[in-house]
């Protein structure tokens, strides 16, 4: 009798745990993202959001997540950022070829353009590539040189 109490106990509170681990899902069913080993967010936003067979991506920029700093190198911070958005990605079942749509926004359109195109190609292969707008920006969070919003399609696991 004791051993099905404390049994039943310990299910009760591994439950709870996990409930209160698990990120809030909205009214309508839309669920924030915050997969293990990606950056941490500091202030009022989420790394994501899946709604229905979408993925969105916050803004990303080049931070390593061991750090939580910027990586120094330009094109090194350019496949960071890249790295964050497909992890967050990943972490709901879509690859980098299940991205819809990347906003690119850069500091600097004729330095930063050829490094964007050259890791995209890297990281894609051939093809094919989401549809992409990029644009400069007088000026971006912590004065990067790179910020990358995009959208993916996963179908929910039922």
């Amino acid at each position: 009798m004791f051993l099905r109490l404390a049994l039943w106990c310990a299910l009760a509170m591994a439950c709870g745990a996990a409930a209160a681990q698990s990120p809030p899902i909205s009214p309508n069913g839309v669920r924030t993202l915050s997969p293990p080993g990606a950056i941490k967010v500091e202030g009022t936003w989420s790394l994501g959001a899946r709604a229905g067979d979408l993925i969105f991506v916050a803004g990303m920029q080049g931070v390593d997540p061991a750090t939580n700093k910027l990586v120094p190198d330009p094109e090194g911070r350019i496949r960071q950022a890249f790295l964050n958005i497909r992890l967050i990605a990943q972490s709901e079942g879509a690859t980098l070829q299940d991205c819809v749509r990347l906003t690119i926004y850069v500091s600097d359109l004729a330095k930063v353009a050829p490094l964007v195109d050259k890791v995209q190609a890297e990281l894609w292969g051939k093809g094919p590539y989401p549809p992409r707008t990029m644009f400069e920006a007088k000026r971006l969070f912590d004065d990067d040189i790179i910020e990358i919003d995009s959208v993916f399609y996963a179908r929910r696991k039922q």
